[in-house]
């Protein structure tokens, strides 16, 4: 199982840098940095709620599941 994390796609549709979205949602650039590249393992509902707000969209649009492969479930 995998989840993807799109906050780069929605802060692209919204033409606002890493730099501007952090201080807008008062996290650490290095932190939302972790949280765009997907290696982030938990997401507050707080923050989450915040990066919706600002980027004025939904949770589904900032985070997708991805299902396992049959392949990869053999393995």
């Amino acid at each position: 199982m995998a989840i993807r994390v799109n906050i780069d796609v929605m802060m692209a549709r919204r033409k606002m840098s890493l730099n501007e979205l952090a201080e807008k949602v008062d996290i650490t650039p290095a932190n939302l940095s972790i949280l765009k590249t997907g290696k982030a393992k938990a997401i507050r509902f707080s923050t989450l709620e915040a990066v919706c707000r600002i980027l004025e969209c939904q949770p589904g649009d900032i985070l997708e599941y991805l299902p396992e492969k049959e392949e990869d479930k053999e393995q």
